[in-house]
């Protein structure tokens, strides 16, 4: 018997505030379990605007605490209440003076399992993200949920290829890569980076993206949300580049031991090799 997962992503605009846009989140997340979706994921930080793309102090007003804050809790209620595990991307508080880009990972019964806190920080122009975020000291956590495991990568993590390795490594079968990236410098590498990524390490990537303008500098948020398969092949057609939409496709986590058994990428892997790429 076929080990089927059904998944999901979001992508949505700003709706104008993080209410609302909580809001419209729970309501494409309770679709997506309507279409019987086990597992979900948001986008990069997902109530809010994407306000890296200046430098005020008045947007860390957005960030607070996992898992006592209230996007987490409210989270948990869903997951239970939709019987879906859940990825919450949030602008995480931790202290005075210690923020993080993380997201919660929430299991079906509504139990909140662990964080992955965004590891690699841009800072470029429109990408102003250590003005905001210390970079992650979570390593690659892998959560054990109710539809197997997974892990999570965010946005800028994914032009480095040592930290999908590692989730590899660790077991993931299904990792997701919640994004704010928008149209120009590196739109063309939407398409060619998690397929590659999903070939490198033999699993499943769910790539989420946000879609439309925003009220902070001049980015224009594309979407395209899609799954690629262990083989590079996306599943089922991406999202629109303009609207809202959420993607559910099923995946079939036997493929994973197919294709590991197939092309041995980890058998033949030489660590002995590697010393130099860590050298300081």
């Amino acid at each position: 018997m076929a080990n089927i997962v059904r998944a999901a992503i979001i992508q949505t605009e700003w709706t104008g505030d993080k209410e609302s846009m909580i809001d419209r989140n729970v309501e494409l997340a309770k679709q997506a379990a309507a279409d019987g979706a086990k597992v979900l994921c948001f986008q990069e930080l997902f109530y809010g605007p994407y306000f890296c793309q200046v430098q005020e102090n008045e947007h860390f007003d957005y960030a607070e605490p996992i898992p006592d804050g209230p996007t987490t809790t409210r989270m948990q209620e869903l997951a239970k209440e939709t019987g879906m595990v859940l990825i919450v991307p949030i602008f995480e508080a931790e202290q005075e003076g210690f923020y993080y880009n993380t997201a919660a990972v929430i299991d079906a019964d509504g139990s909140y399992l662990g964080k992955y806190r965004k590891t690699h920080i841009p800072h470029v122009k429109g990408f102003w993200e250590k003005f905001y975020f210390r970079p992650g000291n979570t390593g690659y956590p892998i959560f054990d949920t109710a539809v197997g495991r997974i892990g999570v990568y965010i946005c800028y993590d994914r032009h480095f290829p040592e930290g999908w390795r590692a989730l590899g490594l660790a077991g993931a079968k299904i990792v997701f890569n919640p994004s704010a990236t928008s149209r120009g410098l590196s739109m063309y590498l939407w398409n060619l980076e998690q397929p590659a990524a999903a070939v490198a390490n033999e699993y499943f990537i769910g790539a989420i993206n946000r879609v439309g303008k925003e009220p902070y500098g001049d980015n224009d948020f594309y979407g395209s949300s899609y799954f690629v398969d262990p083989r590079g092949q996306t599943v089922g057609e991406p999202a629109s580049d303009t609207d809202d939409e959420v993607v559910v496709r099923d995946l079939d986590l036997d493929m994973v031991e197919e294709v590991r058994q197939q092309w041995a990428f980890y058998r033949d892997r030489r660590p002995d090799a590697y010393g130099p790429l860590v050298a300081p």
